[in-house]
């Protein structure tokens, strides 16, 4: 926001320089810069009259002006605008006068006419980006008057970048009532005076529901004069303030919003019909807004609507149908305030920017519809003419009251630093907050209307410090007990899994939770795409169903940058849609492609397999808690022979496997990588650690080569082990698995090799036979298996 430091001025104007009311407002805690209200001023400009003007006689686009400059004679002038007309008053660059720019002007001739200056247009001022034609300045302008006083061109600009939290700032009104605060000065508030109600001329206003508008109020003035000019005072404070003059009634809106804060709207009142309504929109109205563009209103959007249908969206833009024209001699001015949370979003749904949106996101006193409706009033009937009808208005007559308690004692503690009773006292009163103290060292403040800001305790304390000055806290040492963390020890700490991870050779990257559409169903199909309603790009368009979106992307990005062998891993929360709820799940997952490790002498070059992966896998969820499982299954997404899903004691934990070749295909993929995908929720326990004595006594070894059947698995066989075991079998591994000619297409052979202890003494070699024994019978009678001579 943009705000005329001369104008500030007129409401507060404290001893200090520009640089130093800035320094103090950030001190405040508001962040702004300052600038001149014109880059660069031009000299030896003044106001000029043309008196007569006359064609050029060798051009016919130039014309030769006579101008009243205000001094003795009359320069001529040639001049090309359309707009030069005899009567117009407009800047005059004299001889040796500087423009922006570096440009100097001099008598010259044009076309065999000696011209004696030049009339200018706002753009050559330094006043405007473009412009049509000479700028035209009011009938009370005087000849022979610099222009930089006629137009109060010293001046400053504060634009600052307020905090969503301090919409109170949004206004002349607001700034200098913080200054005013800061500097401990009263505020000079211009006074408003009360139209006269002349006219019977009415429109009933409605609210359909209080919570969405606390207050709506309207007001019909007639008989304006539709040829009349948006005076140069209010057209200079305007683009001081970034606003473009475009109509008197609109122009007189932006000005007492930015004076006062209370965005208000002009509706032609000859284009109205019955009651002005503030509601929420039906299903399938629609609505055609000032900027042209036709919008299907939703239930959720509030508008303003009469008898006929909406006439714009409410606290965001008005429509084209009702808006004033230059034929407008009936206006109905809108003031109102609406809730922050009924017009938030609004602009993101229908892709709308507003000052006056800006504004109601970030909350409008309730108290000053009636008092800007008056501003507005007045100066309508100032500059337009006409006759004011009676305000009519639908809402609450106070607004809610709100009361906050506070204790010297926190705010001490807060703080660091002892500040005075009646000091904090006189610190709140300055911003409006009226306090009764309620016992020793402790108050109820009254929060003015205006603040919506401050709700809590923590909030008034902050003020005080605001005003007292962070500077004049000083720095302490403070002392502060820090209990020792106690982690539970059935929890995994995500920082130590990463670590085993980055150990084995992985790298830990973090993307962003949106995904492409293409991408998320590829990947994810099962998953129902959550749409963005106002996304980055269209390659951020969804919210991620998986994390393999954002791995995939990186591992691209690395491979197109020459990097073949990439182990990446994310943690972060994937979004779903069940029941009409967003749900969120933290997982885990990676993905591997290239070879499987970097070129070297010692070992030969091959590519990662399901194995190599499946490996550190099972090294991450070797200390969770609960028995480790892999079964093969299918997913949409992952090869149909290379998939498998984890289980932790039997619950689904994840899924590990190659990518499908038609998912490649789909997204032109280079080579089909290793993924995993696991579930934080389970990966995340850990067992209850046990103390357990280590065997004093040796184990004893046997190996088992097996003919099975090709659709028996090895977790098969090592299950079965385990249930035809004794208390004696310490650990069973797979440490062969060989097809063969001579084996057939049918059959296999798996090696196994069994450990056997025992804690309180050698076993002999009679026990161990007997064990192994009865472990081939039972895998011959359960699976078929049979021991390979």
């Amino acid at each position: 926001m943009k705000i005329s430091e001369n104008w500030l001025r007129e409401w507060v104007n404290p001893q200090a320089s520009t640089q130093q009311i800035a320094e103090r407002l950030v001190m405040g805690g508001l962040e702004l810069e300052v600038e001149p209200a014109v880059a660069e001023l031009a000299s030896k400009v003044v106001v000029g009259r043309i008196v007569s003007i006359a064609p050029h006689p060798n051009a016919d686009k130039l014309r030769v002006c006579q101008v009243d400059a205000g001094h003795a004679g009359m320069p001529t002038i040639v001049c090309g605008a359309a707009n030069a007309r005899a009567g117009l008053l407009a800047p005059v660059a004299l001889p040796g006068a500087k423009l922006p720019g570096g440009i100097e002007i001099k008598v010259g001739e044009l076309r065999g006419v000696e011209s004696q200056g030049m009339l200018c247009s706002a753009k050559e001022l330094g006043l405007a980006e473009k412009s049509e034609g000479l700028m035209e300045l009011d009938n009370d302008a005087r000849p022979g008057m610099p222009i930089e006083q006629y137009l109060d061109l010293k001046d400053q600009i504060l634009h600052l970048e307020l905090t969503p939290n301090r919409g109170d700032c949004l206004s002349v009104q607001g700034l200098a009532r913080e200054i005013a605060a800061l500097y401990g000065l009263q505020l000079t508030r211009p006074r408003i005076k009360p139209a006269v109600v002349v006219r019977e001329s009415r429109f009933a206003v409605e609210i359909e529901n209080l919570g969405d508008t606390a207050n709506f109020a309207g007001r019909v003035i007639e008989g304006l004069n539709p040829k009349a000019r948006t005076p140069d005072w209010m057209r200079e404070r305007l683009r001081r303030s970034g606003i473009r003059a475009i109509h008197p009634l609109v122009d007189i809106t932006n000005y007492v919003m930015i004076e006062l804060g209370q965005p208000m709207h002009a509706y032609d009142a000859d284009k109205l019909k019955g009651t002005v309504r503030a509601r929420r929109a039906k299903a399938g109205e629609r609505v055609t807004l000032l900027n042209d563009a036709e919008i299907e209103l939703t239930p959720t959007d509030l508008v303003i609507a009469d008898d006929n249908g909406p006439l714009g969206l409410a606290g965001a833009m008005g429509g084209a149908a009702s808006a004033v024209s230059g034929t407008t001699t009936r206006v109905f001015f809108e003031s109102a305030c609406f809730n922050a949370l009924a017009v938030a979003g609004v602009g993101r749904r229908h892709r709308l920017s507003s000052d006056a949106l800006y504004r109601f996101e970030r909350g409008v006193d309730p108290e000053l519809q009636r008092a800007a409706l008056e501003r507005a009033s007045e100066l309508a009937i100032q500059i337009c003419g006409g006759e004011a009808g009676p305000i009519t208005h639908s809402g609450r007559t106070q607004p809610e009251l709100i009361q906050v308690g506070l204790r010297q004692a926190r705010l001490n503690q807060l703080l660091g630093h002892d500040i005075p009773a009646r000091e904090v006292e006189a610190l709140l009163a300055r911003l409006g907050i009226g306090v009764v103290q309620t016992e020793v060292g402790a108050w109820r403040a009254k929060v003015p209307s205006w603040r919506p800001d401050l709700r809590i305790e923590p909030d008034l304390i902050e003020e005080v410090a605001r005003l007292y000055g962070y500077d004049r806290i000083p720095a302490k040492a403070y002392a502060a007990r820090l209990p020792v963390s106690r982690p539970s020890e059935t929890q995994r700490s995500v920082t130590r899994v990463k670590d085993l991870l980055v150990a084995r050779g992985w790298q830990e990257i973090v993307t962003l939770a949106f995904a492409e559409q293409k991408l998320q169903q590829a990947l994810a199909p099962e998953v129902q795409p959550i749409p963005l309603d106002n996304p980055l790009a269209d390659t951020h368009a969804y919210m991620r169903g998986t994390l393999w979106s954002g791995l995939v992307s990186a591992w691209l990005h690395n491979r197109a940058r020459q990097i073949p062998r990439v182990r990446l891993f994310e943690s972060g929360v994937v979004f779903s849609e069940e029941n009409g709820q967003v749900v969120e799940r933290s997982r885990l997952a990676g993905l591997a492609a290239g070879p499987v490790a970097s070129r070297q002498w010692g070992q030969a070059a091959r590519p990662v397999d399901f194995y190599d992966i499946k490996s550190d896998v099972e090294a991450l969820l070797a200390s969770s808690a609960g028995e480790c499982r892999f079964e093969a299954a299918t997913h949409p997404a992952l090869h149909p022979g290379q998939t498998a899903k984890v289980l932790l004691d039997g619950a689904a934990a994840g899924w590990i496997g190659r990518v499908h070749p038609r998912v490649a295909k789909t997204l032109d993929l280079p080579e089909q990588p290793i993924v995993f995908d696991l579930d934080w929720s389970l990966l995340g326990r850990a067992p209850m650690p046990r103390l357990q004595a280590l065997s004093e006594f040796p184990s004893s070894r046997r190996d088992l080569s097996l003919k099975v059947p090709v659709a028996v698995s090895a977790q098969a066989l090592c299950d079965a082990v385990r249930d035809s075991a004794g208390a004696e079998l310490q650990r069973v591994n797979v440490f062969d698995v060989y097809r063969g000619t001579e084996l057939g297409v049918h059959d296999k052979s798996v090696s196994l090799e069994l450990i056997f202890q025992d804690a309180s003494r050698t076993l002999t070699v009679e026990e161990v036979d007997s064990f192994v024994a009865e472990i081939s019978k039972q895998l011959q009678e359960k699976l078929g298996a049979a021991i390979r001579v």
